[in-house]
């Protein structure tokens, strides 16, 4: 019998473990509150458009000085939904984190995404790694039915669209 009681209070014991484990497990919650209303979104139709939008976020002061790389995401009716700042780099380049940005675009609930970043250069050109990244994103967001509608590099003056160009 002892046996048989040594087992029995064993297994009690790792019963309460277990349910003890399950006890500790976070909840969860999925929020979005936005304080506009959506009529009152800037609605985008043009690389025009996520021009105006882009450069109320882009620091005047510091285009010229720092790569930032900044996001885009509307809803279906091509309305911002909202801007994200990804990251600030240095003269050179700046490393945008994708699963950051697919992050955000899930929280949003959104249907579409801009992506934008600066050349402190004055140089519109996409690099390599600029292509490179819009893919790696566009095909990310592609399992979530979410499309990339644009990247747009601007400068303190110009920018340039990758769907205008024919790059997207």
């Amino acid at each position: 019998f002892h046996n048989f009681f040594k087992l029995l209070n064993h297994e009690i014991m790792e019963s309460k473990n277990e349910s003890a484990a399950w006890n500790m497990v976070s909840e969860v919650e999925l929020i979005y509150k936005s304080k506009v209303k959506a009529a009152d979104r800037p609605f985008i139709k043009c690389s025009a458009d996520i021009e105006k939008v882009l450069r109320h976020f882009y620091d005047e002061n510091t285009i010229e000085l720092q790569e930032q790389f900044n996001v885009l995401y509307l809803n279906r009716g091509h309305r911002v939904l909202g801007i994200y700042k990804v990251c600030t780099g240095g003269l050179t380049g700046t490393v945008a984190d994708p699963r950051l940005i697919m992050a955000m675009a899930l929280r949003l609930a959104s249907c579409y995404m801009i992506l934008s970043h600066c050349h402190p250069s004055g140089n519109l050109t996409p690099s390599n790694a600029d292509i490179m990244l819009t893919q790696k994103i566009k095909q990310a967001a592609s399992l979530f039915d979410i499309k990339v509608l644009d990247h747009v590099i601007l400068t303190s003056t110009e920018y340039l669209s990758f769907t205008d160009e024919g790059l997207l």
